[in-house]
């Protein structure tokens, strides 16, 4: 399957739906390429326990390697419709999986940017 960036973001913002923010109202839907050319999709999961909450970039990517998927090419990211950059603990660990991932996001469809990992995390941290 080979999907466009448009079409990878559209899918993350589809996924939107689903997230569970009742405390911050930011909803957030990553939609997951992997390189056999499925997609998985995440959200963010808040917690009443903040250190709890789920972003996402990880829900997708844990959904993903769950199901022994562990190569990716892209990741499209959106919060609330628009940009939504990875925070930097799912900079890391998406980094333990994949350092050459695109990430894609940016204020609707027809605005898109995408960066490598490596340019969004220089020099991470890997065993």
């Amino acid at each position: 399957m080979n999907l466009t960036d448009k079409e990878l973001f559209r899918m993350a913002v589809k996924a939107e739906e689903h997230a569970y923010a009742p405390f911050s109202n930011f909803h957030v839907g990553a939609a997951l390429l992997a390189k056999d050319g499925r997609v998985f999709t995440g959200v963010n999961i808040e917690n009443s326990s903040y250190g709890a909450t789920i972003c996402a970039e990880r829900t997708a990517m844990v959904k993903a390697i769950s199901e022994g998927c562990l190569e990716f090419e892209a990741i499209a990211i959106s919060g609330n419709g628009g940009t939504s950059w990875p925070c930097g603990i799912c900079r890391q660990f998406m980094y333990e999986f994949c350092p050459d991932i695109r990430v894609i996001s940016g204020e609707g469809e027809e605005n898109l940017r995408s960066y490598a990992l490596r340019e969004l995390l220089p020099e991470g941290f890997k065993l």
